[in-house]
């Protein structure tokens, strides 16, 4: 049985409460010792541009997306930004908040590719 798994997430601005549970669930996965990725496509790839997710906030009795953020990435996680997703919104690399990492869906399909579950948002 794999000990991987990952988050895709395709939301930030256009539906807050998706990117917000989408890094809860994986810092959860963290806390259960997989290997966990986000993989943040179209819209969800502001969350990873230095700046935004600190203009996300829930309130109670979630944490703010920045804090999460950081809190998975401080347990181990991986941050993959689709890279076309990116260009075609004009973000580039220097814009990525440190542990995000650009890169296309080859990346996201080696990491699969060893029978990795995964949940959308």
């Amino acid at each position: 049985m794999t000990r991987k798994f990952c988050v895709s997430i395709s939301n930030c601005h256009k539906d807050p409460d998706k990117v917000v549970i989408g890094f809860m669930l994986a810092s959860a996965s963290l806390g259960v010792e997989q290997d966990t990725l986000v993989f943040l496509t179209t819209d969800g790839v502001w969350a990873a541009v230095q700046g935004e997710a600190e203009k996300i906030n829930l309130g109670k009795p979630f944490s703010p997306l920045k804090e999460s953020i950081e809190r998975f990435i401080q347990g181990g996680g991986r941050i993959l930004v689709c890279r076309p997703c990116m260009e075609i919104r004009a973000i580039h690399p220097q814009d990525l908040i440190p542990g995000a990492e650009p890169a296309g869906g080859t990346a996201l399909m080696e990491f699969l590719a060893d029978g990795a579950n995964c949940i959308s948002f």
